[in-house]
C-alpha cells in the first residue's frame, strides 16, 4: 500500500525512505544542520526523506533528564525545517490533545512503542486524517499489531506505517525479530525498522538508556534484506553531546555508511 506524505514523498512504492534527524529538536540551528545534511545524502543516493525531531520526551529513565523544548518551541522548530526546505517532518504525540496542535505543523504523525495500545491516542491521530507511524511497543508480539492498526482504520483513516523497533529480551536489553517485518507487512500497511532504538538498552546506564551503536549496521542490512519500506534513524552530527539517546545516535559518517549498504540490499528486490 502507497501513503503519501506531505507533497512529494510516498511510502510504499518501491522507493526507500528515510525518516530520520536528532532524537530531541534541542536547537532550530542543528536542525537544520541535520537536514541540510540528510536532504543533500538523500538526494546523491536517491532515497526519499521525510525529516524527524521530537519536540518532547514524556519516557525519559531520570526526572532531570532533558526532555526538550516543548510543543510551541519544538513545533516551531519543525515548521523552520520544513518551511526552509520544503520537506516533510514527523514527530511523536504523546497524549491525545497534541495530535491536533501536532497535525497543524507535521506531515506524518508517529505513536511511541510504549503508547502503541492507547486507544483513545490511536484514534486521536487518526482523526486527524494524516498518515500515523506507530512503533511496536517493545512489549508486543508483531501479529498483536493487527488491532492497533484496527483501532486507527476505525476512523476512516488507512494511512498507517508500522514500525518494529526491538524486543524487550530480560533486563535492560532488546532483540529484533526480524519475522515481524513480513507478519506486520502482510496487515496491508508500509513497514519500517528503526534501527537505533532496536540497539537500545532501556535504563541500562542507570539514569538514563545505553546502546550498542555496532549493531545498526548489522540490523538494518538484515531488515532490508527481509524487506522494509522505510528506515528510522536517529543521526546527530555530535552524539556525545545529545540530549537524548546519543549512545545510538549516528554521526554523518555513519549514517552515510548505513545508508549506502541498505540501499543497495533494498534495491535487490525492486
Amino acid at each position: 500500500m502507497e501513503i503519501k506524505i506531505g507533497n512529494s514523498v510516498v511510502a510504499g512504492n518501491g522507493k526507500l525512505l528515510l525518516l530520520g534527524g536528532p532524537c530531541v529538536a534541542e536547537s532550530e540551528k542543528l536542525c537544520l544542520e541535520i537536514a541540510e545534511y540528510l536532504i543533500g545524502l538523500c538526494a546523491e543516493l536517491d532515497i526519499q526523506y521525510v525529516f524527524k525531531a521530537s519536540y518532547d520526551k514524556a519516557n525519559r529513565s531520570s526526572i532531570n533528564a532533558k526532555r526538550g523544548l516543548g510543543m510551541e518551541k519544538g513545533l516551531a522548530i519543525l515548521q523552520s525545517v520544513k518551511k526552509h526546505f520544503n520537506i516533510p517532518v514527523v514527530t511523536d504525540v504523546h497524549e491525545s490533545a497534541e495530535a491536533i496542535r501536532a497535525a497543524d505543523v507535521v506531515d506524518l504523525l508517529q505513536i511511541p512503542a510504549f503508547l502503541c495500545r492507547q486507544t483513545d491516542l490511536l484514534v486521536a491521530c487518526g482523526k486527524t486524517g494524516l498518515p500515523v507511524n506507530i512503533k511496536k511497543g517493545q512489549f508486543m508480539a508483531p501479529e498483536d499489531m493487527a488491532g492497533v492498526v484496527e483501532k486507527v482504520r476505525s476512523t476512516g483513516n488507512d494511512k498507517i506505517m508500522l514500525c518494529e523497533r526491538g524486543t524487550s529480551f530480560g533486563y535492560h536489553n532488546l532483540v529484533v525479530d526480524m519475522r515481524g517485518l513480513t507478519t506486520m507487512r502482510a496487515m496491508g500497511v508500509p513497514v519500517v525498522f528503526d534501527a537505533t532504538h532496536s540497539v537500545q538498552l532501556p535504563g541500562g546506564l542507570g539514569n538514563a538508556s545505553g546502546g550498542r551503536k555496532e549493531f545498526v549496521l548489522p540490523l538494518a542490512r538484515a531488515a532490508a534484506a527481509v524487506g522494509i519500506d522505510a528506515l528510522f534513524t536517529e543521526v546527530h552530527p555530535r552524539p556525545a553531546e545529545a540530549w537524548s539517546d546519543g549512545p545510538n545516535s549516528l554521526d554523518f559518517a555513519q549514517i552515510r555508511e548505513t545508508l549506502i549498504q541498505v540501499k543497495a540490499i533494498h534495491d535487490l528486490q525492486h
